[in-house]
């Protein structure tokens, strides 16, 4: 039912950070855009965490470039769902999980807000063990102790974020030329085929009609689109002090979509890379069983005949585990914040989501070693996949409601998609657990 908001915002998203960065309203195009630009490489972070490598590595050892066509067709997804969620939060004012407080019940936002900390907690799952992994492959250090090294990050976030926003960002934005740089080595060296790359961009029926390939797809669709950044960049983009007036909002609006366009494309190129090259390097040199980033790592330097092939796949790993504990961090906090009006101290939200991520990696780590821990990491992105409908949804009604939206809400055509691709994710998912519980 379409209804407008029935309280004024009276906390602001990020109240730290609110209108923190300064917009210069009379500045020359790339002015405007090099302010504004940031919340989009934050978000970025989250379509490239660890929890990608392990599906897209599985996905081009067993299956060639097939499913390149879902990595093209998820960050499509992702760019109109981000757009949508940058809209909500720069017109409305507020971030997705204020604007679900605001319009449902306390019974169902309370259940929103599980759902969405349990997507939380998978997402940190996977950036907890990635980033263990990677210090074990480079430095040797036992994965038990790696994943309780993880832990010493809430210092590292605590002190960028004293710093002010714009040292976030740039941080963030300096991992990801990191990761950006290494995998542009790891495709040169590899030497992909360029057609067959090319005409599997264009989707093939058997990814649906194969449960194994459709199983990984759907962990490709969950790590690529993931819930926690529609609730993020609904908040991050407030963090630019852009006029509060409707010609404000226009430009906001605007140069944010620029910006949340052009980083997601970054994040295309890295989760394409890293499917092309496990493709390339083991696929179709009879390694077809190689889904753990251990075992890509071992077999990276002896089949590319270079051992910085492997050394630089490690180290882009521990870039993109710890740039996802970042906004991880700071999802957290904006979920709680938006659904229970709680505010925590930022080091207690940060210990509490990663103590939930370490213990299970921990136990798991002792007790299934190297394989536990992978299996576990292409679990947590399907548990992501399970949860995106339950911020799809509402980010697709309050966008298309006019009486929340006024000017902005979404024109018929936009709207038609955005309804398109809720609905594809939610019978994806469906079919997923009808597939899970009855092989």
């Amino acid at each position: 039912m379409k209804k407008p908001w029935r309280r004024n915002n009276d906390q602001n998203s990020l109240s730290e950070s609110f209108a923190s960065i300064h917009i210069p309203t009379d500045g020359s195009f790339w002015k405007k855009l090099f302010a504004f630009a940031g919340p989009g490489l934050m978000v970025a972070v989250g379509y490239m965490d660890p929890g990608n490598w392990a599906t897209d590595i599985a996905g081009g050892s067993q299956f060639g470039y097939t499913l390149l066509s879902v990595i093209l067709l998820s960050n499509i997804f992702a760019i109109i769902l981000q757009h949508l969620s940058l809209k909500l939060g720069i017109a409305a004012e507020r971030d997705l999980a204020q604007a679900c407080r605001d319009h449902f019940s306390p019974t169902v936002n309370f259940i929103l807000w599980v759902l969405c900390e349990i997507a939380i907690i998978a997402c940190d799952l996977a950036e907890v063990i990635g980033s263990a992994i990677a210090l074990n492959l480079l430095f040797g250090i036992p994965l038990p102790v790696g994943i309780l090294i993880t832990g010493i990050d809430v210092l590292l976030i605590l002190m960028l974020q004293s710093k002010g926003f714009r040292w976030l960002e740039s941080f963030v934005a300096g991992l990801i030329f990191v990761i950006f740089a290494c995998f542009l080595y790891e495709i040169l060296v590899s030497q992909p085929e360029i057609m067959p790359i090319l005409s599997n961009l264009l989707p093939k029926k058997e990814i649906i009609f194969n449960p194994s390939m459709l199983y990984i797809a759907i962990g490709i669709l969950g790590a690529t689109v993931m819930p926690h950044n529609l609730y993020l960049h609904s908040s991050l983009v407030q963090t630019r002090a852009y006029p509060r007036t409707s010609e404000g909002k226009k430009m906001a609006i605007k140069f944010a979509t620029i910006d949340s366009t052009v980083s997601l494309l970054f994040a295309f190129f890295i989760n394409a890379a890293i499917l092309i090259v496990s493709a390339a390097t083991f696929h179709y040199s009879g390694y077809k069983d190689v889904a753990d980033i251990h075992d890509a790592y071992k077999l990276l330097s002896p089949i590319l005949g270079t051992s910085l092939a492997s050394i630089l796949f490690a180290v882009a790993l521990l870039a993109s585990g710890q740039n996802s504990t970042l906004t991880g961090t700071l999802a957290g906090q904006i979920v709680m914040e938006g659904f229970l009006n709680l505010k925590l101290k930022p080091w207690l939200r940060r210990l509490i989501t990663r103590l939930l991520a370490i213990v299970p990696a921990f136990i798991i780590a002792i007790i299934y070693g190297e394989k536990g821990t992978t299996d576990l990491l292409v679990l947590s992105q399907v548990v992501l996949s399970m949860q995106l409908s339950f911020a799809v949804i509402p980010l697709v009604m309050f966008t298309s409601d006019k009486l929340k939206m006024g000017e902005f809400v979404n024109k018929p055509a936009l709207k038609i998609l955005a309804w398109i691709i809720s609905i594809i994710i939610v019978v994806l998912n469906l079919y997923l657990l009808y597939q899970t519980f009855t092989s």
